[in-house]
């Protein structure tokens, strides 16, 4: 059994682990509503809802309200856990986790907590206690757990990250083979700023590269018509999608260059395919993607933009280290070096430990 909040760094990390369990039987809890149903669903993997709502940074009624959904996603998560009765809990993250390892608790069912980003949140340091293993990606975050129960894993990424080629990912998107490529995205629903600025200095940009820009369904829209307004010539090098699923390794693997926010996958998809990044991290979202972005910048694989530099500062950012090919070179070795390929199989491993020996903590 999974659980995991609706970003692609919460879903992905528990895929690339369930892709290293084929004879186990899973079944992912998330949030009613949320992205990762989708994703699971696509992935062809059972998906059962709870209600669940975060407690940060909201008004006092939306909390109770979301204190009597986390309440309920208990109730729902009792129900689940006796008819689908798991040897093992996996939690990545998110407060869709909080009803789901409480009803853990109560059947006795061993939880492996896998910390996806550098420093926990309130839910996953909350649950820490109640958990047998907690898995981080990095040395840096097991400070944060003081018991024996932890182990550094490094971040599970999906295979086809590791196995994608640059040249076959740009025939793919009928690109040119020869130009600078960057991709730019904002996570599972896009991001606004990101976007905006972007468009704004398309026709500049790209005179020099062309760009695969995963906007997300929101602002697709008004992208596309922004799309239309380039000329022949430069619309050709701007390929635009709300959203990629299964070509998102594609999308990468295909730049020389990507800019995008700082969620928990950069620090395992970019080191994967020896990426150079700009990180625009999200000012609304606590500390931990200035902390994401913060550990690549200073492992010299990536360049960090605030949002609120993002309009005056992005094609200058770009177009610099399009052109100096020995910086890109050297940031793309330095995010390879960071590479964990056995983090899924050690995250698996732990599993089928807490599975057949039904360790509690």
């Amino acid at each position: 059994m999974i659980s995991g909040g609706g970003t692609g760094g919460h879903v992905y990390p528990a895929l690339a682990v369930a892709d290293q369990l084929p004879d186990c039987q899973f079944l992912y809890i998330g949030s009613r509503g949320g992205v990762e149903e989708g994703i699971i669903r696509r992935e062809g993997l059972p998906f059962a809802a709870i209600s669940a709502g975060g407690l940060r940074g909201l008004t006092p009624w939306k909390v109770a309200w979301n204190f009597i959904k986390l309440a309920a996603g208990f109730v729902q998560s009792l129900g689940i856990m006796r008819r689908f009765a798991p040897d093992a809990v996996l939690v990545t993250g998110g407060y869709v986790c909080v009803p789901v390892v409480l009803a853990a608790k109560f059947w006795g069912v061993p939880v492996l907590i896998f910390l996806p980003d550098l420093e926990p949140g309130l839910a996953i340091r909350s649950l820490s206690r109640l958990a047998a293993r907690i898995a981080v990606s990095f040395p840096e975050s097991a400070g944060f757990f003081t018991n024996e129960r932890v182990v550094v894993t490094g971040y599970p990424v999906r295979a086809e990250f590791f196995a994608a080629e640059k040249t076959k990912a740009r025939r793919a998107f009928g690109l040119d083979e020869d130009l600078k490529t960057v991709t730019v995205f904002g996570g599972s629903h896009g991001a606004r700023s990101i976007n905006l600025a972007l468009c704004s200095i398309l026709n500049r940009l790209l005179e020099t590269c062309q760009v695969i820009h995963i906007c997300g369904q929101l602002d697709a829209d008004w992208v596309m018509r922004r799309r239309e307004e380039l000329p022949p010539r430069l619309r050709g090098r701007y390929k635009v999608y709300p959203y990629l699923h299964e070509g998102m390794a594609d999308a990468l693997a295909a730049a020389d260059l990507v800019v995008a926010r700082a969620g928990a996958a950069t620090l395992g998809e970019f080191p994967a395919l020896g990426l150079p990044s700009v990180l625009v991290p999200y000012p609304y979202a606590g500390r931990h993607q200035e902390l994401n972005a913060d550990y690549l910048v200073s492992r010299g694989a990536a360049v960090k933009v605030t949002d609120a530099e993002l309009r005056e500062k992005l094609l200058l950012t770009v177009l610099s280290l399009l052109k100096d090919t020995d910086t890109l070179e050297r940031m793309a070795e330095r995010a390879r070096a960071l590479a964990q390929p056995e983090a899924a199989q050690r995250i698996a491993a732990e599993i089928l430990k807490l599975a057949l020996s039904k360790e509690a903590p």
